[in-house]
Parts: C-alpha cells; structure tokens; sequence
C-alpha cells in the first residue's frame, strides 16, 4: 500500500518545516548520488535553507564549475555577464601576476635559482645591487637626521645650561642682596 499524496503548501509549523526540510534535502542528495553513480551521469545539486545554509552534492570528478560552464555552453544560457566575464580575466591575470612576482621574490632571496641561465641572474643581481644602495641611501639619511637631532639637543641644551646659570646667579644676587637688608635691619 502506497503512501497518500499530499497538498504542496508551505508547511507553518518550524519544527515540522525543519524535519521536512532535513528528510527531503537528504532524499534529494540521495537520489542524486545514485544517479550519478548508476548512470554515470554529471550531477550537481545546490540547496540553500531557508535560513540561508548552504547544501550541496557534486558528481565525483567533476567541480560544480566545469558543471555550470557545460550548461552554460550546452544550453546558450548565459550565466555570466560580460562584466563578471571581464572580472574573471582580470583577476586571472592578477593571480598569474601573482605567482611571477613570488617566483620573483624567491629569486631575490637566492631561493630556487639553480636552474637559471646566468643571463636570467644579470636582472637580479641589478635588483639586489638597486635595492643595497637604496638602503644605504636610506640608512644614510636617519644616521643624518639622528646627527641633526643630537647636534639640536645638544645646542638646546647648552642654552638651557646657560639660562639656568643665568637664573642661579640672579637668585643668587636677589639673596645676597636679601640678605644683606636683612642684617642690616637687625642691626638697627
């Protein structure tokens, strides 16, 4: 005995929609797998919750991408606009940027460099040679402008040394000068 159908209708209760959502997303999965695997066919399915919780099943050896490029090929439906088209080349070209200048960074540390020809050296021992004096130059100028700011404390301090002095002799003069009134009033 079969069982009897039931109305299609958003199900209100949140326990009851969760355990159906479970039960159906796992049939579905597993319906799935077992064509793929029976038929030998490429299967891709993509689930979202409706809290926004991503499922998700993929035939072996095949990515969801190369799914969606075929479908996209097969089908003349575009996926992705001309921009996203242009931001996929663009960054293509960044990541391939990318890894030259890591290879190239690695060269400048003297790593994986057995293989080069010593025509492909020449550039980076220019590139070490540059990079040196710069931070010669560099290390130059802060020795520089540490010895333009010592010569400045020292001068600022002379001239404090010399004010403080100055300050001491006057309250020196003042006292002696208090002093002597003082005496000369006791002795009045």
């Amino acid at each position: 005995m079969g069982r009897g159908k039931i109305e299609i209708k958003r199900i209100e209760n949140s326990t009851n929609r969760q355990v159906t959502f479970s039960k159906r997303r796992n049939g579905i999965i597993k319906k799935a797998r077992e064509i793929s695997v029976l038929c030998e066919s490429a299967v891709s399915v993509v689930i979202f919750s409706s809290s926004g919780k991503l499922f998700e099943y993929c035939s072996p050896n095949i990515t969801l991408p190369k799914i969606l490029e075929k479908y996209q090929t097969d089908s003349g439906h575009k996926l992705w606009d001309e921009k996203h088209e242009r931001l996929s080349a663009e960054i293509d070209l960044i990541k391939k940027e990318n890894d030259n200048m890591q290879i190239e960074l690695r060269h400048l540390k003297g790593e994986d460099i057995n293989s080069l020809q010593p025509k492909d050296l020449i550039p980076i021992e220019d590139a070490l040679q540059n990079g040196y004096i710069k931070v010669r130059e560099k290390q130059m100028e802060i020795w520089r402008q540490h010895k333009k700011n010592e010569k400045e404390l020292e001068d600022e301090h002379k001239e404090l040394t010399y004010l403080l002095h100055q300050q001491h002799l006057a309250m020196t003069g003042k006292f002696g000068d208090l002093e002597l009134g003082y005496h000369q009033m006791r002795g009045k």
